[in-house]
């Protein structure tokens, strides 16, 4: 069973991917870093923050600051849908846990490897048709 040069470039783009989006201990995949750093690269997009606690929503200097960062982000948000699309893609993160997530790249992997390496003449048994 030899295989074709078709075969060979799609089993290094599925290598490639499952390392991209393979989730480390710690931290995110390359995948998403790339993701994160091409939508945002010089990091001016505005963020939705988080709500104020108990403590901090009687401090008027606090409540304005985060207002201020409501507005710029409510502005970006009505700019356009290519903006809104950024947005979103700013802050996604990995879609499963990381054991989970690794076993789906895992399965992937090995049914791409099954599918490249499938032997050609799956209709025909020592040469008669089935």
């Amino acid at each position: 069973m030899t295989l074709t040069r078709r075969g060979w470039w799609i089993l290094l783009v599925t290598a490639l991917l499952i390392v991209g989006a393979w989730p480390p201990e710690r931290g995110q995949s390359l995948l998403l870093k790339g993701v994160h750093r091409a939508v945002d690269p010089t990091g001016d997009l505005p963020f939705l923050p988080e709500q104020l606690d108990f403590g901090l929503s009687d401090d008027p200097q606090a409540v304005e600051l985060r207002d201020e960062l409501v507005r710029r982000y409510d502005v970006a948000l009505a700019s356009g849908p290519l903006t809104r699309a950024r947005l979103s893609l700013k802050v996604i993160d990995d879609p499963f846990d990381r054991a989970t997530e690794r076993q789906a790249l895992l399965v992937f992997g090995v049914v791409m490897v099954f599918v490249v390496l499938r032997p050609k003449g799956r209709g025909t048994r020592k040469g008669t048709e089935v």
